[in-house]
C-alpha cells in the first residue's frame, strides 16, 4: 500500500484509537491537517501552541489514550515547552510532533537562518523519548516507539521531529497493526500476588482505598467501584484523584481536608493505593496522618512502573501492571468473599455530609465584593450533575478544595506541576473529547484565566457548553498573601496588582461569548443558570473581596505541608 508519510502518521495514530489533533499548521503540517479532517478527525487550531498541548493533555485524561499535538518549526515548537513540561510532571502520554526545516539546512554552515533552531536537544530532558524521522521508512518504528514509551511504565510525553524533507515521501507499507502487536497491553499482576493481596484485604479490619489521578486518566472508575463495594471501605482521594467515582460519592473523602478522611487513614490497618505515586500531597504515605498505626498497616500498591516500587515508602504487596487489568483481577479474587462494612464507615459518611452542609451554611455571606468561600459554595451548588469540572488558579483552587458542594465524576486541574493558566485549554480539550455533550464549568482566578484568554474564541467557535466562573480580585491573590505573611500587613506588594477597569464579561462578549457581571452572593447562581441557558460559551465575572482572598484561604497550613519541608 503506497502512502505519503503524513498519511502513515495518521494511520499509526488511528490504530491507537486517536482521532483528535491540536495545533497551528505550517507547511510541514498542512497536508496532515487537511487529510485528518477528510478522515473524520477532530482538527482543532487554538491561538497558542501551549494551549494546544494543554488541550491534548485534557483529551488524554478524558479518553485514557495517548493524544497528539503539533508545533510549527522554530517559534511554534518553542511555544510547546510549557505543555511538554506539564505533561511530564502530570504523567500525561501526549505525542508532540515538531516541524523542522530540511536537514540540509541544519547541516550547512550558515548564519541568519529564518525560523530555525536545533530543537530536539532542547526537549530531550523533558520527555520520555525524543526522536526524529530522518528517513521515510523510519516512520513506523519511531512512531511506535514513541507510543510504546509514552504508554509504558509511568506515562509521559514524547517529542518526535518531522523535518520537511520527508513530508511528501512515499512508503509502501501494510495496514497499521493494533497496539498489542508492538507494545505491552493490559499487563496483569501474577496470580500469587493477587492471592496474597486478596487474603490481606479479607483479614483487614479497617481497610482504605487510596485513589489517585491515574484511576481517572486510565478511565478505571467502574472497576474501582466494584472493588470498593467488595472491600466495603472508605475511599480516600489524593489531590489528583478528586473526581468522584459514580456510586462512591458518599464514602469518598479528600485526604487531609476531611476529618472523616483523616480518621479513616489514622485507623486504617490496610491501604490499597491505586493510580498514585504516593508523593508529597499524601506525605509519601508515611508522614503526618500515616504515622499513627504505621506498624500495623499493610500496604498494597497497584503500579505500572516497577521502578517506582519502594521509592517513597516500603510496599508489602506490590501489584505491578496496568490498573485496568489488575483491578478486575482483584474484583474476581474477592467476589465470593465480600467484606462487611465496619461500624465506623456509616459514621464517617454522616460526619462528612454534615461538614459539607456546615461549610455551605457558614461560608461568609452578604459581602460585596463577594467572599471567595461563598463564591465556591454558590457556584458548585448549581454545578450540573453530569458536568465536567475544571479548576485553575491559586487562592481560588484552595478555597475550592474546602468549600465545594459538588461531587463531579470528572475533575481536571494541574495538580502536580501547579501550572496556572491551564484551566481554559483543559476545558476546551475536555469538551472536544466529550463531543460537546456534557456541560463544563471552569472555576478559576482572574490572573490564571488571562494566561490563555484567547481560547474563549476557540471554545465559542466549537460551540462548547462551557461556563467560566472567574473570581476577580484584580491581583495575584495567593502571592499577595505571601507578601503579607513575609513582610507584614501594609507591606508593599510588588508586581501583584493589575487594572481594576478590566471587565472579563465584556471581554467574553467581544469573543462572541455570553457575559455576566456579579458582585453579590445572591446573583451568582442565577447568573450561572442564565449563562448555561444562553447556549453559548460564557464568562461570569464575580468580583471577590481581595482581603479575604489573600488572607483567609482555608487549610492553607495543610497545603504548605505538601512541600514536605524537613522530610525530603
Amino acid at each position: 500500500m503506497a502512502v505519503k508519510v503524513y498519511e502513515r502518521l495518521l494511520q499509526l495514530f488511528e490504530a491507537e484509537g486517536i482521532n483528535t489533533i491540536f495545533g497551528i499548521p505550517d507547511p510541514n503540517f498542512v497536508h496532515l491537517f487537511h487529510l485528518a479532517e477528510e478522515r473524520g478527525w477532530n482538527v482543532v487550531a487554538p491561538h497558542h501552541e501551549a494551549s494546544a498541548g494543554f488541550m491534548a493533555e485534557a483529551v488524554s485524561r478524558m479518553t485514557g489514550k495517548a493524544a497528539v499535538c503539533i508545533g510549527t518549526l522554530g517559534p511554534g515548537v518553542a511555544n510547546l515547552a510549557p505543555a511538554i513540561m506539564c505533561a511530564m510532571v502530570e504523567n500525561s502520554p501526549v505525542i508532540f510532533l515538531g516541524g523542522q526545516r530540511a536537514r540540509i539546512t541544519e547541516q550547512r554552515v550558515r548564519r541568519g537562518r529564518i525560523q530555525f533552531v536545533q530543537q530536539a536537544g532542547l526537549f530531550e530532558p523533558s520527555v520520555k523519548y525524543c526522536a526524529s524521522i530522518e528517513y521515510a521508512d523510519q516512520t513506523d518504528e519511531i512512531v511506535r516507539e514513541g507510543l510504546r514509551q509514552a504508554l509504558s511504565g509511568t506515562p509521559g510525553p514524547v517529542y518526535i521531529e518531522y523535518p520537511s524533507h520527508v513530508i511528501q515521501e512515499e512508503l509502501d507499507v501494510p495496514p497499521a497493526v493494533p497496539p498489542a502487536s508492538y507494545r505491552l497491553v493490559g499487563q496483569q499482576a501474577g496470580p500469587d500476588k493477587i492471592a496474597e493481596a486478596a487474603q490481606a484485604i479479607r483479614a483487614a479490619k479497617q481497610p482504605v482505598l487510596l485513589v489517585g489521578h491515574g484511576v481517572h486518566t486510565a478511565r478505571g472508575g467502574e472497576a474501582v467501584r466494584q472493588l470498593a463495594d467488595l472491600m466495603a471501605c472508605p475511599v480516600i482521594q489524593t489531590s489528583g484523584g478528586t473526581s468522584y467515582i459514580k456510586g462512591l460519592e458518599d464514602r469518598t473523602f479528600p485526604y487531609a481536608f476531611s476529618p472523616s478522611g483523616v480518621e479513616a487513614v489514622v485507623q486504617s490497618d490496610l491501604c490499597l493505593a491505586i493510580g498514585t505515586e504516593l508523593g508529597e500531597p499524601v506525605h509519601y504515605g508515611r508522614g503526618y496522618h500515616w504515622v499513627a498505626n504505621e506498624a500495623n498497616r499493610t500496604w498494597i500498591l497497584v503500579e505500572q512502573d516497577p521502578e517506582a516500587i519502594g521509592v517513597n515508602r516500603s510496599i508489602d504487596i506490590p501489584l505491578v501492571g496496568d490498573l485496568r487489568a489488575i483491578v478486575p483481577q482483584l474484583v474476581d479474587a474477592l467476589k465470593d468473599t465480600p467484606r462487611t462494612p465496619s461500624p465506623e464507615l456509616d459514621g464517617w459518611i454522616r460526619q462528612d455530609a454534615a461538614r459539607l452542609a456546615e461549610l455551605a451554611e457558614t461560608a461568609p455571606s452578604g459581602m460585596s465584593p463577594v467572599h471567595p468561600a461563598r463564591l465556591i459554595v454558590e457556584a458548585t451548588k448549581v454545578f450540573p450533575a453530569d458536568g465536567i469540572m475544571v479548576r485553575d488558579g491559586g487562592a481560588t483552587t484552595i478555597f475550592g478544595w474546602t468549600y465545594s458542594q459538588a461531587k463531579p465524576h470528572d475533575v481536571m486541574w494541574n495538580q502536580n506541576f501547579g501550572h496556572l493558566g491551564t484551566g481554559l485549554p483543559y476545558a476546551v480539550g475536555a469538551g472536544v473529547a466529550d463531543g460537546g455533550r456534557r456541560p463544563l464549568m471552569l472555576i478559576t482566578g482572574d490572573s490564571s484565566f488571562m494566561f490563555h484568554i484567547a481560547e474563549l474564541e476557540t471554545a465559542a467557535r466549537l460551540g462548547l457548553p462551557l461556563v467560566c466562573v472567574v473570581a476577580v480580585d484584580y491581583a495575584w491573590g495567593l502571592e499577595v498573601g505571601v507578601y503579607k505573611r513575609t513582610f507584614g500587613q501594609g507591606s508593599r506588594e510588588t508586581g501583584t496588582h493589575w487594572s481594576k477597569d478590566t471587565r472579563l464579561d465584556k471581554v467574553a462578549e467581544g469573543f462572541g461569548c455570553h457575559g455576566e457581571y456579579v458582585e453579590r452572593d445572591e446573583d451568582i447562581a442565577p447568573a450561572i443558570k442564565r449563562a448555561y441557558a444562553s447556549g453559548k460559551t460564557a464568562v461570569v465575572h464575580v468580583a471577590v473581596d481581595p482581603k479575604a482572598n489573600s488572607e483567609e484561604m482555608p487549610s492553607y497550613d495543610k497545603f504548605r505541608t505538601w512541600y514536605a519541608e524537613g522530610t525530603q
